[in-house]
This record gives C-alpha cells, structure tokens and sequence, in this order.
C-alpha cells in the first residue's frame, strides 16, 4: 500500500522557495488554447529610428502572428496587442487567417490587406523597446492567447533586431 502524502499550499511554495525556483519559470513557458501565437518580432526596426510618419522607419518594427491551426480559420478582429508598458493595438477590422497563415502587425500607416498579410497600427510611434519588452496577444474576450519576453543581449544572438518565438 502507498501513503500519499499531500502538501499544503504554503508548504508548496515555501518548498519551492527554499529551492530557488520561485521565478524560475519565464513567462513564455506557459502554453494558452489558442491557434494564434506570436510567430517572431522584430523589435529594432533596422536603422536610426525615426518615429515620423513621412520618412521615418515604424513600418519596419512588426509583430508576426501565425494560425497554428491544422483546420480552423481565425478572424483577428477583437484580438490585442499590448506590451509591458501598456501601449496596445486592438484589430477592430475582420482580417482573416486561414490554417497556418500569418499576419504582419506593422507601425506607421498604411493599408490593411490580408491578401498580403499586413496590417497597420496607423500610428507612427514605436511600439516595441530596442533593450527589453514584453509581448502579450489577447483574445476578444480577454484571455491570454499568448506571450513572450525578451531582452536584446539574451534573446537577440545576430544582434539583426528580430526574435522567433514559434517557428
């Protein structure tokens, strides 16, 4: 016969924190139900940065959410974006990801099309911090589909300004 024995919910965490692994799990390592994921981002727009909407470079710094989806088709529309700051891009036009597309969610302004998988913040101010952020993908109702943290010396090996997250 086994005895199970079970811990409280402070002796848990006293134990954990005894070990040092209080913190120890990222916030990317939890996995959301959702079919979009945050697919990569390139936070530092190549060049000098320039957040001017004639000229400037905000087109070039874009998040890339992908439908991992084998079978389901997601409409974006009520999906947001935030990041650590609590600057935030709410998709309030429908823009549709059949299975395994991919959206590109660019600064500046420009013209949403999903034949060429783009849409525009339709603000010209940089989004994403050129040191360290953190990116959050929420669903219309709230619910965290997805999020990654970064910084650039841990994440950023080419130094190239772009991170992959899954694949």
């Amino acid at each position: 016969m086994r005895i199970r024995r079970t811990l409280t919910a402070a002796a848990t965490t006293a134990a954990v924190t005894a070990l040092g692994l209080a913190g120890a799990v990222p916030a990317q390592a939890a996995e959301y139900s959702s079919a979009l994921k945050i697919k990569g981002v390139q936070y530092d727009a190549p060049g000098r940065d320039s957040n001017k909407c004639s000229g400037g470079n905000t087109k070039n710094e874009y998040l890339t959410i992908k439908n991992y989806s084998k079978t389901a088709t997601v409409n974006l529309k009520g999906y947001k974006v935030k990041d650590a700051a609590g600057n935030s891009f709410t998709f309030t036009k429908n823009h549709t990801l059949q299975p395994g597309d991919q959206v590109s969610l660019r600064g500046g302004r420009g013209t949403d099309s999903d034949a060429g998988n783009v849409a525009y913040r339709q603000n010209c101010n940089f989004i994403w911090n050129n040191d360290k952020d953190t990116i959050y993908l929420y669903k219309p109702g709230g619910a965290r589909a997805d999020v990654h943290s970064y910084t650039k010396s841990a994440n950023d090996k080419d130094g190239n300004g772009y991170i992959t997250y899954h694949g």
